[in-house]
Order: structure tokens, then sequence, then C-alpha cells
């Protein structure tokens, strides 16, 4: 049996089955149909080490180095940021981030690929600007990067900023080709990280109504189905914000997951999102679709 599914479970494809889907994926991508929503898994195509963190857990520890945090949170990269900014105010934390995510990373051939693509819109929920830095190589000149930026430095009346490839400060980017949509902010151009707990109180106060997703992405998501590729969804934070993004898109959703390796919490998530599994490690579903 190659698809399994139960009524509190996702739908899951595996052997060829799942081939056969992630075959309909790459057609998809190349008709803009689906909108690709990259995790920091992807890190791991080129390096068993990348050289900044690949999950959230690593910057936990990557940031505990620099300040101890109590041993109940130190796992937690959201209440450990938050520890740091109390402590230590906002701006230390912000330059702990942009050192932490300094070490540039060269895109994958799978960010490569992408690149390449007529894609309307494409998500990246981590920090390290691999895509945009994709993007940038291809020369593109039709490309706008949107990021979510933090409330406490200041920015008391904005939610995004937007940011051409050459880094500078531009407008909203509904006329781009192409929009980059960093909902958590990203290293580069400009150091913008949500990543404290209280970075994202107003956020999450107001994604529900979706005031904090910027009208571009609400658009191009409209007509179209998402597919994550190196996320994982172990925590309610992550869950929020791929739900919230992904409201009102019409289409098919996919992720490529390991099966055996998911969490309760993520079984859920999946079932009720409608998202459908591609049991396949994500270096084998990466060569297939480039392939």
């Amino acid at each position: 049996m190659n698809t399994i599914m139960t009524t509190d479970r996702p739908l899951f494809v595996c052997d060829s089955d799942a081939e056969k889907r992630l075959q309909l994926m790459k057609e998809a991508l190349a008709a803009d149909a689906v909108v690709p929503y990259l995790g920091p898994g992807l890190l791991r195509l080129s390096s068993a080490r990348p050289t900044v963190p690949h999950e959230p857990e690593a910057v936990a520890a990557a940031l505990n180095t620099r300040a101890p945090a109590p041993s109940r949170i130190r796992t937690n990269m959201w209440s450990v940021a938050q520890f740091i900014e109390q402590r230590r105010h906002r701006r230390t934390l912000q330059t702990w981030m942009a050192d932490i995510f300094a070490p540039p990373v060269s895109p994958t051939i799978l960010h490569a690929w992408l690149a390449t693509l007529p894609l309307s819109l494409i998500i990246d929920s981590w920090y390290d600007a691999t895509m945009r830095a994709a993007l940038a190589e291809t020369g593109r000149t039709d490309v706008v990067e949107i990021q979510g930026v933090t409330r406490a430095t200041g920015y008391a009346d904005i939610w995004t900023k937007a940011y051409d490839l050459s880094g500078r400060e531009i407008g909203t980017g509904s006329a781009a080709k192409t929009v980059l949509y960093t909902p958590h902010g990203s290293v580069r151009p400009a150091a913008n990280f949500l990543v404290s707990d209280s970075d994202y109180v107003e956020v999450l106060t107001e994604i529900d109504i979706q005031t904090p997703i910027p009208e571009a992405v609400k658009e191009r998501r409209t007509n179209r189905g998402f597919f994550f590729l190196g996320c994982r969804f172990n925590d309610q934070m992550l869950r929020t914000y791929a739900r919230q993004i992904m409201k009102r898109s019409n289409g098919p959703r996919f992720a490529v997951l390991d099966a055996a390796a998911l969490t309760n919490n993520e079984r859920r998530f999946l079932a009720a999102s409608a998202i459908t599994l591609i049991d396949m490690p994500t270096g084998e579903a990466a060569a297939r679709l480039i392939g």
C-alpha cells in the first residue's frame, strides 16, 4: 500500500506514489501553480554541518553560549531570545543574531533551480538569506523581498519592509515578477529578526485577521497551492505562521517530510490543514525535483 490515511492523521504517500506526486509538484512549480514554502532543513542539502544553525534548537544553543538561559527554557529559541532581550537589551539580541547568521551560505542546487522558475511567490521561513542569494546570482531585477520586522525597534506602524536584491529599501513589491516573502525576517540586507516572544505578541494578536500578511502575498496565494520543503511543524509558532500564510489559498498542499519523525502535533496539523505528506528524505526529493 503506497497511500496511507486515517481519520485523525494526514494523507501519506510513499514509494511510487510519492515519486508521482513529486513529478506533479515539479510540473506545478514550473507552471507557477504552487508556492514553495522553504524551511531551514534545506541547509543540510549541501552539508551535514551547515555554517549557520539549521533549526530553532541550534539557534537557542548558539545564543546560550553568549548568555546562558535558565535550564527550563534553554532549548526554546523564542524564550532564550526573550531572556536575552530582557536582560541585555534588544540591540544585543539583534547583534548576536546577526553574528550567528553572518557566515554566507551558498545556495543549494534546489535553491538555484527554484531561482530560475517563473514563480510569483516564494516563502522562506528562515533567517539565512540563501534563497535571496540564489535569486541574486541569476542577475534578475524583477524580484522584491518582503521581510517581517519587529516592532521592538520602533517600527510601530508597519509589519514588513521591502528590499530589492541589491539591498535597497523599496515599496511593497506588488508589481514584481517574483515576491520573496521572509515572514520572520532575514540576516540580509538589514538584519531584521522576529525571534523573541515579545516580537510575536502583536503579530499573533493580529495574524488571524491577516493584518501582518503583505497584500502582495495575499494576492498571489489565492489561486495557488503550497509545497513545503525543509520545514518542520513541531512548535506552535511554526504551525501558526504556516496556517495563516496559506489561509484562503486554493490548490493542493504537499510537504516533504519523514513520516517516522513526526510528532503527534505535526500529524494533527497536517491533517487539519489538508497537507499531503510525501514520505521521502528531503535530499532524495530535491534530487528528483531538479533531475
